[in-house]
């Protein structure tokens, strides 16, 4: 596990998701194409979801139809909620990997994608299906996977059969989100070491969100666990609208690059381009 390369996955699409202002399309599109040239693993750079549920993403198409693909090593992930957004990421040829939220917590699964969790996971089967089929590849986002505010039922056993219905549909990338910044650094190291060893041949990433005081320590545990997949954006913005009336900020990606430096891991990361990216990030969201 520990030679395994280290995964940025920038989360600008999540940064700005929650944001009531539009941002201009090319203020998007100066942004991500600044990102894309920081040498992350993936942007998750947009969403095609609807534009009533999230009207900062109604876009999505006319931004990617601008990213800058032709000098990056980047890939693009884009988050569709049903079949018809993963039909049209599916279509669009900046897309590598589509992204579905699926959540162990029945509240937050409707609250999130208006749908059970039953027919969340008819969904993935049909988004699994099209990204075979067009060559692009699903990352599923396991939502609540620390916890959740609603009181559903929740285990790690619970985890473990959710996961183990993702592998029999062949799906090859799981991220564990701490959806509302619940989850304890203990609790981290535990998750990710539990479902590493469960299941060896899946990628398996962490999408935390997190209060200042305890995001480094929240890294570290993720990475002293083996974790090499690691979900940020930029100075913190941003948070799942859907989840709860306060939002917690995303895991800062500053953090993580902080922490890989210290423990000498390399990240691959050009440092210079991603300060540019925070200057345009600060004009971009705070509006």
């Amino acid at each position: 596990m520990a030679d395994l390369p280290i995964k940025i996955i920038e989360c600008p699409r999540d940064a700005m998701q929650g944001i009531d202002a539009f941002i201009p399309t090319e203020e998007k599109v100066q942004y991500l194409n600044q990102l894309l040239k920081v040498g992350y693993d993936t942007l998750d750079a947009g969403s095609f979801v609807s534009a009533k549920v999230i009207p900062q993403m109604r876009d999505t198409r006319e931004v990617f139809d601008l990213l800058d693909m032709a000098t990056t090593t980047t890939k693009i992930l884009a988050i569709a909620a049903n079949t018809r957004g993963a039909e049209d990421a599916c279509r669009h040829p900046a897309v590598t990997y589509v992204g579905f939220p699926l959540s162990i917590s029945e509240t937050f699964q409707q609250r999130n994608t208006n749908k059970s969790i039953a027919q969340a996971l008819d969904t993935v089967s049909e988004i699994q299906g099209l990204c075979v089929s067009s060559g692009r590849t699903l990352v599923t986002y396991l939502s609540m996977a620390f916890g959740n505010p609603y009181k559903d039922p929740y285990s790690v056993d619970i985890i473990g059969k959710f996961i183990d219905i993702l592998v029999t549909l062949e799906i090859k990338i799981v991220s564990l989100a701490d959806t509302i910044g619940m989850a304890s650094p203990e609790q981290i190291k535990q998750m990710f070491t539990q479902v590493s060893r469960d299941f060896p041949d899946l990628e398996v990433g962490v999408h935390l969100h997190s209060q200042p005081t305890l995001a480094r320590q929240k890294v570290a545990a993720a990475a002293e666990a083996g974790c090499r997949r690691f979900d940020g954006a930029l100075k913190g913005f941003g948070g799942c609208p859907m989840a709860n009336d306060a939002l917690v900020g995303n895991m800062a990606t500053e953090t993580i690059v902080e922490y890989l430096n210290e423990r000498g891991m390399n990240h691959g990361l050009n440092l210079s381009a991603m300060a540019k990216a925070e200057h345009i990030a600060s004009r971009v969201f705070i509006r």
